[in-house]
């Protein structure tokens, strides 16, 4: 298998396996450390009232995206990354069918990561495009009052 088709490393895929990744129900499809492609399939719970993808479903799934790039680039090193910007733009309106979000890196420190990410509809059309900037954290470091878990949850 091609690296750039290379399913997510369990590593990977664990971390987003879970919580507001789990709800909205996105998929990592390909995760190197050059490009991570996540898809979803828009269902009524990502709505906004007026029927359709609700920005902040958008804003996420670009941030998941880019975190799992900034995630496998940083856990080499050990470290473990946090999004602290996201600018999100919505491009076209949704209201059904797949998104497909591809990230790849602009900047890989090793203090902190910036990731752009363009998500499509199934014509290949630009729905949303965003930039996450990533802060690495060193091993042990705290976050929120509790030591930063580096560990692959099953």
């Amino acid at each position: 298998m091609a690296d750039d088709q290379a399913p997510p490393p369990a590593a990977v895929r664990s971390q987003y396996a879970s919580g507001l990744d789990e709800t909205l129900e996105f998929r990592l499809v390909t995760v190197t450390t050059e490009q991570v492609v996540l898809e979803y399939d828009v269902r009524p719970k990502h709505f906004q009232p007026y029927g359709i993808v609700h920005g902040g479903v958008h804003c996420a799934a670009i941030e998941t995206a880019c975190s799992a790039g900034a995630g496998f680039n940083a856990l080499g090193r050990g470290q473990a990354v946090v999004g602290v910007e996201n600018h999100t733009s919505f491009v076209r309106a949704v209201r059904s069918g797949r998104i497909r979000v591809t990230a790849t890196p602009l900047t890989r420190g090793r203090r902190s990561q910036l990731w752009e990410a363009t998500a499509r509809n199934e014509a290949g059309e630009i729905v949303s495009t965003g930039r996450v900037r990533l802060l690495c954290l060193e091993p042990g470091s705290e976050l929120a009052g509790q030591t930063v878990d580096r560990r692959v949850r099953s």
